[in-house]
This record gives C-alpha cells, sequence and structure tokens, in this order.
C-alpha cells in the first residue's frame, strides 16, 4: 500500500584564549577563497551555491529571495493548516519529487535532534533562534538569513516551503531575519558556528585512477576514510575536542562538525590558523610535487606528520600501491621519479622499468630500496631518499582538505540528514567505531526509506505487531534508525557537557563577588 502524507503548503517560489600547537608547515597566504561572503552586504545578489558552501552539485545562481520578519515566524505557531486530502506517492516517483521530499521531511527528519544539537539546551535559547538557516527551494529559488525560535517553526516552515535542501550558517548576534531592521550595521556580526571540515574526492582526481569527477566506488572512498582517521586523531589528541561528528556528504564526501564550546567560539584568526596545521598537501594540479615539509636537524617530523606516518603506512601498501596501483604505466611513473631526490637511481629505475612493461606499482615501490642498495647511485644520499620516500606517502595519502570551508565562521555547509538532490542519499552520521565499514554505497536513499515504512506498515497489520507498530517513529521502522541513534547519543553527549558547565558557573564560590 502506498503511503501518503497530509498535504501542506508548497510554496513555489571572542572567544577562544588557548593557544594552538605549532604548526608543522606555514599556513598559506590568507585568501578570501570562493567560499567568502561579505556578511555586510544586505542587498540582493546573485550568488553562486559554491561561493556559499562546499558541496557536490553543479554551480547555480541564487539570491536571498523573500525575507520574513521574525514576528511573523513567531506568529505562525499560533496558526494550524486547514485538513486537507493526502497525497498518494506513486510507486514509480523519484527521489528528487517534491512529494517525495514533504514525505521524507514529514516522517523521517529528525528535527528535535537537530534542534538540540545546534542550541546545546532542551530549553529554547539563541544558540538555535540566532542561527542562520538557507533554504533552496525546488524552484532553485535560494532564502538566506532563516531563522526559527524553536524546532516546531523550522519544522512548519521546512514542510511549507518543501526546500530540495538546507545548510546551516553561524549564531548571530541578533536574529537573522531582523537585521535589516538594525540601525548599525556592526550590530550583526557571527557570534560562534561549529568548527568545520570538509573532504571531497574531487580533490583526489590526479591520484585516484578508479573514478574521477563525481564518480565514486569502494576503492576510492578509501581516501576519505584516510582523511577522516587523520584529521579526527589531530582534532582529539592535538586540539582536545570531543564532540567531533562526521557526516556522509551523501555522494563523494564528508563533513567534520565540531561542536565543542571552544571550537564553536573560535575566530577566524584561530581557524585559519587550526586550518593551516592540518594543510599538508599544497598547489594545483599541474604544480609538481605538493608535500615540503621541515624536518628537525636529525630529520624528525613535527609528531603530527609522524602520528599520521604511522597511520598511513598500512593504507598505502594496500589502497594505494595495490588498489590504486598509481604507477603501473611508465609515463605515469615520472611522477614517482620526479620525487626522488637522486637523477643516478632515477635512471636505473627509468631502465628497469622500461624492460619491464606493465610492472606493478608495488614492484616498483620495492625497486627503489632494492637498486639503492645496490649501488645504482655512487651521490645517493640515504636520508635524502628516506624523506623522499615520507613525502610520497604523505602525498598520496595525507587528507586533501578544502581549507577555506574551514576558515570562517560565515561559512555555510549542508546539514545533516537532508537528501543529496544527486544521488537520492542521506547526508549520514558516519560512526567511527565503524568506520572501515562505511558503506557510501549502501547508504539508503529517500525512496528506499519510504518504502521500507510501507513494508513495515503492511506487516503491522497483523495483531502481533500492532502494538508495537503504536510505539514507534516512523524513522525506527527503517535503515534509518542506526543513523539516528548515533546522532541522538552525539547530541546527548554534548548536552551533558554543556549542562555541566552551566552547574559550574551556577554552583560557584558563594564568597566570591
Amino acid at each position: 500500500m502506498p503511503h501518503s502524507v497530509p498535504m501542506t503548503t508548497c510554496a513555489q517560489m571572542e572567544n577562544n584564549d588557548s593557544s594552538l600547537p605549532d604548526a608543522p608547515t606555514q599556513p598559506s597566504d590568507e585568501s578570501q577563497g570562493k567560499n567568502e561572503i561579505d556578511k555586510n552586504d544586505d542587498s540582493k545578489t546573485d550568488i553562486k551555491l559554491e561561493d556559499l558552501f562546499n558541496d557536490d552539485d553543479d554551480d547555480d545562481d541564487y539570491d536571498d529571495g523573500e525575507e520574513t520578519p521574525s514576528s511573523e515566524v513567531m506568529g505562525r505557531e499560533l496558526k494550524s493548516s486547514p485538513p486537507m486530502e493526502p497525497i498518494e506517492i506513486a510507486p514509480t516517483a523519484k527521489f528528487s519529487d517534491p512529494e517525495i521530499m514533504l514525505a521524507f521531511y514529514q516522517r523521517l527528519f529528525p528535527f528535535r535532534y537537530l534542534f538540540q544539537w545546534l542550541n546545546h539546551s532542551m530549553k529554547p535559547s539563541n544558540d538555535f533562534g540566532h542561527r542562520e538557516f538557507a533554504f533552496t527551494l525546488q524552484n532553485d529559488a535560494y532564502l538566506r538569513y532563516q531563522s526559527f525560535p524553536t524546532s516546531d517553526l523550522l519544522r512548519k516552515d521546512v514542510l511549507r516551503l518543501n526546500p530540495s535542501r538546507f545548510e546551516i550558517g553561524p549564531v548571530y548576534t541578533a536574529n537573522p531575519r531582523d537585521r535589516k531592521t538594525l540601525r548599525k550595521s556592526t550590530a550583526f556580526r557571527p557570534m560562534e558556528k561549529e568548527l568545520v571540515f570538509d573532504i571531497d574526492l574531487t580533490d583526489y582526481d590526479e591520484i585516484r585512477t578508479c573514478c574521477d569527477k563525481a564518480n565514486i566506488c569502494h576503492k576510492c572512498w578509501s581516501f576519505v576514510t584516510m582523511a577522516i582517521k587523520i584529521v579526527d586523531a589531530a582534532l582529539r589528541d592535538d586540539f582536545g575536542f570531543q564532540h567531533i561528528m562526521w557526516v556522509y556528504s551523501g555522494r563523494r564526501g564528508a563533513h567534520a562538525w565540531v561542536s565543542d564550546k571552544r571550537a564553536r567560539t573560535m575566530d577566524d584568526h584561530r581557524r585559519r590558523a587550526l586550518a593551516g596545521y592540518l594543510e599538508v598537501i599544497k598547489g594545483g594540479a599541474q604544480s609538481g610535487k605538493k608535500v615540503n615539509l621541515k624536518r628537525t636537524y636529525t630529520g624528525d617530523l613535527h609528531p603530527h606528520l609522524a602520528r599520521s606516518l604511522d597511520l598511513l603506512k598500512g593504507h598505502f601498501q594496500t589502497d594505494i600501491l595495490q588498489g590504486q596501483d598509481p604507477w603501473s604505466e611508465n609515463d605515469k611513473a615520472e611522477r614517482l621519479l620526479k620525487m626522488l631526490p637522486d637523477k643516478a637511481l632515477n635512471d636505473a629505475l627509468r631502465k628497469k622499468w622500461d624492460s619491464a612493461p606493465g610492472r606493478s606499482s608495488t614492484s616498483k615501490w620495492a625497486d627503489i630500496d632494492t637498486l639503492a642498495k645496490t649501488g645504482a647511485s655512487k651521490t645517493l644520499d640515504g636520508r635524502a631518499l628516506l624523506e623522499a620516500k615520507q613525502d610520497v606517502v604523505l602525498e598520496y595519502t595525507y587528507p586533501r582538505l578544502d581549507v577555506e570551508v574551514s576558515k570562517k565562521q560565515i561559512h555555510l555547509l549542508k546539514s545533516p540528514f537532508v537528501i543529496h538532490p544527486g544521488t537520492g542519499r542521506v547526508c549520514v552520521p558516519i560512526d567511527l567505531r565503524r568506520l572501515e565499514r562505511f558503506d557510501p554505497l549502501g547508504v539508503p536513499t529517500v525512496t528506499e526509506l519510504l518504502g521500507e515504512i510501507d513494508a513495515w506498515d503492511s506487516a503491522s497489520k497483523k495483531p502481533e505487531r500492532d502494538e508495537e507498530s503504536k510505539k514507534l517513529q516512523d524513522y525506527e521502522k527503517t535503515s534509518l534508525k542506526p543513523y539516528v541513534d548515533y546522532f541522538r547519543a552525539h547530541v546527548a553527549s554534548i548536552l551533558k557537557e554543556e549542562k555541566g558547565v552551566k552547574r559550574e558557573r551556577e554552583d560557584g564560590d558563594p564568597m566570591e563577588f
């Protein structure tokens, strides 16, 4: 029996005073970046989605759209929609169909947990009420500076507008809807925002051999797995952050959201410093060697990079040499030779590989040490060769971050649990306890989830399942349940810490004045 949803009108239309560890590399010159937004520009301008938030989709132009004052939004809570006939979803409906999106928002999207995550409390506060949301509507209209006092009002507007997706921005000093009524533009500025990171497989196109552009497979997803391991370890071990959630982007990447209070209140200067700390791969596709590291006089790497090498060595052997086989063709092997320090050794390797066409990358990597030990070069510096090989490992395995995403509080990023418009997959959290088993191609699509609800409801008509079904929320009937449960646990840990911090402030020394 096809599922149905009640009809809802669808519009057509400073922080941190702790210091950062020494960076292993110097951050690149500050750039305005393709993602920067002028927060003081209140005029309607055409803006590319790519310039507002990092995502997998094609670039299209949008404007700010119509705005609604905060007082009108508050008034919506007192109104109720008139009852209307339910929508019958056709069995052949596609995930991009408006009625599919509406059914997803109404039955599956975890609005309550999203509110708690962004509000850091069960009780409504400005952490949520002054938060910016941006909606992309079904007709490609783009609405910025939306805000909502409660999760119910957010849900009502999402059901009213039925956006194809929405993004999350910073918490401002005033309600984003009222920014144009403020006498001074300086009165409206971002106060805090989760520290975010973005990994996109298109940044790996020059080194992945299995896929390119928007295409992914299990082989190249290993690049994302490696990146998550390295960035997560640095954030936890080097900076002491605890509340980190990784979210699948829905197609070919992942986003990190760091919700610790200390991370949320970091100003742009500290965000740039932290992004620079993690940036090791530098330069475009035609820039040649992209890893140029500073070492101590004894040849030691910064502890972050030494730890990264230890974590990545196994991946280099299995996922790069065997999985990607990047130097199987001799013309591609020239890229490897350019990263080695000795000309005589390179000539010997080139001669050996020319005589054995199709030699695997695993064998070619082993040939480097084999020929070095046989004395193929009389001028070879063993330490220089070791350092060059370390650089090669890092160039093929170290995270390739879009650092511009991380540098500014004002950056907008796609919300967890929205639907990716190109694949229909839900942007689900990634459980790091099962990181190696996460399958991006196995993440449920919106049509699959709605079908699972239908199947459950059909089976629940049996007497033995009727009572059980009445106690369940719709998401609990589907394969989305483990992802929502993980998100709920993550939110609970944030609320517990925030509550403890608040209690400490309230229970301070009574003798203090």
